[in-house]
């Protein structure tokens, strides 16, 4: 049997970043996975009003967590066009926390239920959409996670080149998003759907492309043709080099993407710098060495309004410490596997290591042509997501396909992570349940009737899973015409005058009014002719928003507060 028909492998998405190659041709033997350590207690999977459309923000609340001190009211005012975008969708005020640092799994648990879900506040006003602000040493992986398990969470992080906040960045995500929620509505009433699995010819990307990608597709097209699956395309995506991929993705029509590559891992000497590690790590490879990264991906108009799931290992970002690091440590130290676990050992994080957001996702969702949000992993993702617990050569699909099904059907993009989170959960209760019956036959002088071969499956299938994240607004949704946010349709252009945005409903409060414009730091106020070209030039115009408010001479939050006061009043708020 040659190794791409051996489906009993752990098969990982890893690659090394100069070599361009998988660390792993040909995986891991499938034994070694019943050495996995055994997890901490199960996370909770309480399900907030389970009865009440997950997508209704007036019954489901959204709220923003930043952290403490001024770089978190930086950030909070970044993003004012989405807050207020939010306040007017649930028709009451956004609550905005405040947390630490590094927080662990049992203080998140512990702020969960003593700020966030308080029993003294009624419980339709708990927040069930948490959006997180800042990197991973501003607000903890570990209370995203926590969180995930009982509520739908998404992180958004831009990070400038040299290191600082970019506040440029989290204000034109933010308008973009509200950009897409108010005005973006396209005619169509369903979107395109488009796999890709990048052609490098390893175990891993096979794997991915004859379990995943093939059988998903083909029950899209099934679904398309009988109208149970409301799609206006599906298709796979032939591309080699990243100029291939891109311009496959530039579509303006709303679309959600399944990709499966691998994502780049440290070089066997390491990289030369953390700036470096913190650059290319997790940018995904695709056929002929190419590398889709950041550098690349900046500007790019690339599924514009769209989803992105991205399965490649460290796509997402880089943890403090991996949850496979003490198994991959045992393995190396008794030399098992070949010495293939010293070379997965090598890409781990240790001790100092700095956790991160991936530079590539932040690319994507800071351009005003890209995505809208991004599903991706934060560890080593290994191809047990779409396997069967029980027997890893058989395909599961459906756990992946479910997430993809939610986001083309018009949901948010949290419910979608939702979907495979509850996954999560089922592997995870599975897996303690193994752990509880040999303890109690322990204790009763009972053979252990346990399945270790099972319980090793569960593990990897439990850690696999539980890597994922979302990047962007929890509550971000395709553009589309049936799906539209609350009812609200495309907004009318009023030929030269203000953009009018639809009415609120009967009961519903109008979008809040922008504050008057003012110059930051009382610098000299910028000419009334000059506000009015701007936004003209927003709306009518090729030119990007970076590239508009350079010309003006202001940052892109001051643009989009001119947008606001135009929508809000037309050209007499810009001062004309």
């Amino acid at each position: 049997m040659s190794a791409l028909q051996d489906d009993s492998r752990l098969d990982l998405l890893l690659a090394d970043a100069e070599e361009r190659r998988p660390v792993l041709e040909e995986g891991l033997p499938a034994e070694a996975a019943q050495r996995g350590p055994r997890p901490r207690e199960k996370d909770s999977f309480e399900r907030k009003r389970t009865d009440a459309d997950p997508n209704d923000l007036k019954l489901q609340r959204w709220a923003v967590v930043a952290p403490r001190g001024r770089e978190g009211s930086q950030l909070l005012e970044a993003i004012a066009p989405l807050i207020r975008l939010r306040e007017a969708e649930q028709g009451a005020p956004v609550k905005v926390y405040r947390v630490l640092p590094d927080m662990d799994a049992r203080e998140a648990a512990a702020w969960r239920e003593s700020e966030c879900w308080r029993d003294d506040v009624p419980e339709d006003e708990w927040p069930y959409y948490l959006l997180l602000l800042g990197d991973l040493h501003h607000i903890s992986l570990e209370f995203q996670h926590t969180l995930a398990g009982s509520a739908l969470v998404g992180r958004v992080q831009f990070e400038g080149a040299s290191g600082e906040v970019d506040l440029d960045s989290y204000a034109a995500y933010a308008q973009k998003v509200a950009r897409y929620a108010r005005e973006g509505c396209t005619p169509e009433p369903s979107p395109d759907v488009l796999f890709y699995v990048a052609p490098d010819g390893s175990t891993a990307t096979h794997a991915g492309e004859t379990k995943l990608v093939r059988p998903s597709l083909a029950a899209v097209q099934e679904g398309r043709d009988k109208g149970s699956f409301p799609v206006a395309s599906v298709r796979a995506i032939d591309a080699e080099t990243t100029d291939e991929l891109l311009a496959a993705g530039a579509s303006g029509r709303p679309s959600v993407l399944l990709s499966v590559s691998h994502g780049l891992g440290p070089p066997r000497r390491g990289f030369r710098s953390e700036d470096e590690r913190q650059r290319r790590q997790g940018a995904l490879l695709l056929g002929r060495g190419e590398v889709l990264d950041a550098e690349r991906m900046r500007g790019q108009r690339f599924l514009p309004g769209g989803l992105w799931f991205c399965m490649a290992c460290f796509g997402a970002g880089t943890p403090s410490a991996s949850a496979y690091h003490a198994w991959i440590a045992q393995l190396a130290k008794e030399g098992a596997c070949g010495g293939k676990a010293e070379l997965v050992l090598q890409s781990l994080p240790g001790p100092g290591n700095r956790p991160f957001v991936a530079a590539m996702p932040q690319a994507a969702l800071a351009s005003p042509e890209g995505p809208l949000a991004v599903i991706g992993h934060m560890d080593l993702a290994w191809t047990y997501s779409f396997s069967s617990a029980s027997n890893p050569a058989e395909s599961r699909k459906s756990r992946i396909l479910s997430a993809l099904r939610v986001m083309a059907r018009g949901s948010r993009a949290g419910v979608a992570l939702g979907t495979l989170m509850q996954s999560y959960g089922e592997a995870n209760d599975g897996l303690m349940a193994s752990y509880q019956l040999e303890a109690s036959a322990r204790a009763e002088g009972r053979p252990d009737p346990t399945d270790r071969v099972e319980r090793a499956h569960l593990w990897m299938l439990r850690n696999d899973l539980r890597g994922y994240v979302l990047l962007g607004d929890p509550a971000a949704r395709l553009p589309l015409r049936q799906g539209g946010l609350g009812g609200m349709a495309a907004p009318e252009r009023a030929g030269a005058g203000a953009v009018v945005l639809p009415s609120p409903r009967a009961g519903e409060p109008a979008l809040a009014a922008a504050p008057e414009l003012e110059q930051p730091g009382g610098a000299e106020v910028v000419p009334v002719d000059v506000r009015v070209e701007a936004v003209d030039a927003l709306f009518g115009g090729d030119e990007t928003p970076r590239a508009i408010a350079a010309r003006a001479g202001v940052s892109l939050g001051t643009l989009w507060g001119w947008v606001d006061a135009y929508r809000a009043g037309g050209r007499s708020r810009l001062g004309g």
